[in-house]
């Protein structure tokens, strides 16, 4: 039985003068692996960043377990809702495993707890606690990093986590093989809701069990990444899915 735990209801949001959003409905449902797919000032990062409350709409509703957004204390839902984006954001005097600590201390959790989360963290994100919780971020390398920032998003073990283009600025090599962990870190985690921002088709369908694709601030397809190959819903769904296969006659035709 689906649940809803994250519903956007005629949400707007306009900066100035201009609207970015006209007029957004959507719902997740708990446990669910979320891609949103598109290309700059989409709106992806801004959907995105108005669930956590870092942009607040100007219009409509959002209601994220039930609850109206706009009644939430802010800090408090920030601390239990996972947040990776591609900077990272690690601070450079802390070792590893303080950066993973950074929140439940803050919350006061007991330090033996904290240690015991830390390296189960470390471990589930192919880190060995050993070798890697006393190291600093500049001991490790970019793809490392990342997944320390994965890490410290889990931390409080919060109910969603969301990814604002996490992968990025990753070589092509460590990009493939932090999506693969992060997918199986989802499909490990119970009930974890995670929503991820990209604008790569091949991350997108890799990743989501439904992939919500927009285009000028509209969601102009949302299905598994099966209906939307086999049945794009607009012409820029067609044009993006043309990318992947013009890729592959270009591959074809140089090595063929």
């Amino acid at each position: 039985m689906t649940e809803p735990i994250i519903q956007f209801k005629h949400v707007e949001k306009r900066f100035n003068d201009q609207t970015v959003i006209p007029d957004l409905n959507f719902t997740v449902n708990k446990g669910e692996f979320i891609t949103i797919l598109g290309s700059s000032g989409s709106g992806k990062t801004t959907t995105l960043k108005m669930i956590n409350g870092l942009i607040t709409p100007s219009a409509g509703e959002i209601l994220i377990d039930g609850q109206k957004l706009r009644d939430l204390d802010l800090v408090k839902l920030r601390r239990h809702m996972g947040y990776v984006v591609q900077q990272i954001g690690l601070f450079p005097h802390m070792t590893i495993g303080q950066n993973i600590a950074v929140v439940p201390k803050m919350l006061h959790w007991d330090k033996k707890e904290i240690n015991n989360r830390v390296k189960e963290l470390l471990s589930l994100v192919q880190l060995n606690p050993a070798e890697y919780m006393n190291r600093y971020p500049q001991q490790l390398s970019g793809g490392q990093q990342q997944r320390v920032g994965v890490a410290r998003a889990l931390a409080t073990n919060p109910p969603y986590v969301l990814f604002d283009e996490p992968f990025g600025a990753l070589d092509a090599l460590t990009r493939m093989e932090l999506q693969r962990e992060v997918k199986k870190i989802h499909e490990s985690l119970a009930e974890k809701t995670f929503m991820f921002v990209t604008h790569d088709i091949n991350e997108a369908l890799f990743l989501g069990q439904r992939v919500m694709i927009m285009h000028e601030g509209r969601i102009v397809q949302f299905a598994t990444p099966e209906e939307i190959v086999r049945h794009p819903a607009t012409e820029f769904v067609e044009q993006l899915l043309g990318t992947i296969r013009q890729n592959q006659d270009l591959w074809r035709q140089q090595y063929e």
